[in-house]
C-alpha cells in the first residue's frame, strides 16, 4: 500500500495521509492520490477542480474558508514547496464536535496530506518564506457560495503560531462563525 491513512482523535473525521515515496540515488517518485485506496477510506473518489497556491511571505494566513451547500467542497491538501500550519474546524450545525479543531504540519519534506471533508472550514499559515499549497476539491469554485470565518474567531479558540498574520481583506472582515452564512449541517453517522 503506497499510503497509510491516519484519522484524528478529536475529529476522526479528518485523515492525514502519508505517501509511501520511493527513493533512490536520482531523487523519489510517489503517487499523491488513487482512487482504490482512498475510496476504502472513505474519501471521496471524483475531485472535480486543483488548485495552487503560492505565498511569498512567512506569515501569511488563508482562511477559513468554505462554500456553502449546494456546492460545498471536500478539500485534499499538501504543501510541495516550504512548510504550513494547516487547519481544520467543524462547522456543521448539529454536529457533536461542532467548533473543534485540529491543525497539522503540512511540508514539502514530510510530504503529508490533509482531507477535510464537506462541512469543515479550512485555512492555513505559512511558516516559511515561500510555501505553495496544492489542493483537490469535491466541487467547482463558486464565487456564490464562497464564504469564510475570522481566523481569530475566540468560539472556536485555534492557537495559531503567529500573534500578527498577513491577510487579505477578505479574511481581515470575515465575520465570526456565529454571524457567517453557513448552511451546512451535520448528517449523523453514516
Amino acid at each position: 500500500m503506497p499510503f497509510s491513512f491516519n484519522r484524528f482523535d478529536e475529529l476522526p473525521d479528518i485523515v492525514i495521509v502519508r505517501p509511501q515515496p520511493v527513493e533512490d540515488e536520482r531523487g523519489w517518485f510517489m503517487e499523491t492520490y488513487k482512487k482504490s485506496e482512498f475510496s476504502g477510506q472513505g474519501i471521496p473518489q471524483d475531485f472535480l477542480q486543483d488548485n495552487h497556491s503560492c505565498s511569498i511571505v512567512k506569515g501569511v494566513l488563508r482562511g477559513l474558508h468554505f462554500q456553502k451547500e449546494p456546492v460545498a467542497q471536500g478539500k485534499l491538501v499538501r504543501c510541495v514547496v516550504g512548510e504550513v500550519f494547516d487547519v481544520a474546524v467543524d462547522i456543521r450545525k448539529g454536529s457533536p464536535t461542532y467548533r473543534r479543531w485540529v491543525s497539522g504540519v503540512l511540508s514539502a519534506e514530510n510530504r503529508q496530506m490533509m482531507w477535510i471533508p464537506i462541512g469543515f472550514a479550512h485555512g492555513f499559515l505559512t511558516t516559511t518564506d515561500v510555501a505553495e499549497v496544492e489542493y483537490k476539491v469535491t466541487a467547482e469554485y463558486s464565487s456564490a457560495h464562497d464564504r469564510a470565518i475570522r481566523w481569530n474567531d475566540p468560539s472556536i479558540g485555534i492557537k495559531w503560531p503567529v500573534r500578527d498574520p498577513v491577510l487579505s481583506s477578505k479574511d481581515a472582515e470575515a465575520p465570526f462563525l456565529k454571524d457567517a452564512d453557513n448552511n451546512l449541517e451535520w448528517k449523523g453517522n453514516p
